[in-house]
């Protein structure tokens, strides 16, 4: 689906694509030489602790500012020159979403579709059931919880039939239930051939949520791709429970491959040295014919999944190491 008053088709390309982009603000670099690919059809996360320059960014693709230097596409055009045409089917939250707290949801919807083309209007009933707020669309946002208005939000985006959704901490005062719900529609949207943007600091929800991702700190890109290929990049590490921890510790402190061996819930975990890569099955084999010959029970001996999370925090823990 092209957009709108666009001669150029999207294709299977990216629907965001920076280069070299960087944004100063005197002699603070909150943007740093991003060079940024968002897949369409996509959930992508967009992480990093606050201040690690995630707004800046938004920002700057959406053309609210101006970048220092480099160069932004959204959706196949050049930002922010094309700004207008780009944004026409662009649905954006950045930071907190703002409302008349006079008018009610609908009303707040009403005014956002009249500047828009006519089959905007239309919209308004489904943005609303979408996001679930069709029960309470007649009462006045100022009697509104956070979560409501952050569901409001997303309806506003609906407005324009986006092709990309960029939302910036929408999860913020969601309940459990709501944040289930937020998973929810955000897999339908992407099922329509839909991009979902989704800026957070929520690690493990990022990665409930989106199948791709990019980390951020310090204004710069450290890591991007598929979600499960970042977590399995991290130091591999197997899960072992056997009868005689303390024997089992001092033989795998022998085994080439191996790190370290800590105590972790009543097992053994055991990180393997970075360059075990692929040789992880070998290695594993190796360490049980090590602990059976050496008098251990094993009981079971498993690779240790690595989450988002703990991939983020040694990602950041590398870079507060080597500033």
């Amino acid at each position: 689906m092209a957009a709108q008053g666009s001669d150029r088709p999207l294709g299977d390309g990216a629907v965001v694509e920076t280069h070299g982009l960087t944004k100063r603000f005197g002699q603070r670099v909150a943007v740093d030489g991003v060079d940024l690919v968002v897949p369409r059809a996509t959930a992508f996360g967009f992480l990093g602790p606050n201040g690690a320059g995630k707004t800046t960014l938004i920002r700057t693709v959406l053309g609210l500012t101006h970048p220092t230097s480099g160069t932004v596409r959204l959706l196949g055009r050049t930002m922010p020159h094309e700004r207008s045409t780009a944004l026409l089917r662009v649905g954006a939250i950045v930071e907190e979403p703002r409302f008349h707290p006079h008018l009610t949801g609908r009303e707040n919807l009403r005014i956002v579709a009249a500047a828009r083309e006519p089959d905007a209007d239309g919209r308004i009933a489904p943005a609303l059931d979408r996001v679930g707020l069709t029960a309470r669309a007649d009462e006045r946002v100022a009697s509104y919880s956070m979560g409501m208005r952050q569901r409001l939000g997303v309806a506003r985006c609906l407005i324009a039939d986006p092709l990309l959704l960029i939302l910036d901490e929408p999860m913020n005062g969601l309940d459990p239930a709501g944040i289930q719900e937020f998973r929810e529609m955000v897999a339908g949207l992407v099922e329509e051939g839909r991009t979902v943007f989704l800026s957070s600091h929520l690690l493990d929800e990022v990665e409930k949520t989106c199948d791709h991702v990019a980390i951020i700190d310090r204004g710069r890109i450290l890591m991007q791709g598929r979600v499960e290929e970042i977590a399995r990049g991290a130091r591999p590490s197997i899960r072992l429970r056997c009868d005689d921890r303390t024997a089992a510790t001092a033989l795998l402190g022998e085994e080439p491959g191996v790190e370290e061996v800590v105590q972790s819930d009543g097992s053994l975990l055991v990180t393997l040295r970075a360059e075990a890569g692929g040789e992880v099955d070998g290695i594993v084999a190796a360490m049980n014919r090590r602990l059976v010959g050496g008098g251990v029970s094993v009981f079971t001996i498993a690779p240790e999944r690595v989450s988002l999370e703990e991939r983020f925090l040694e990602i950041t823990s590398r870079l507060e190491a080597n500033p």
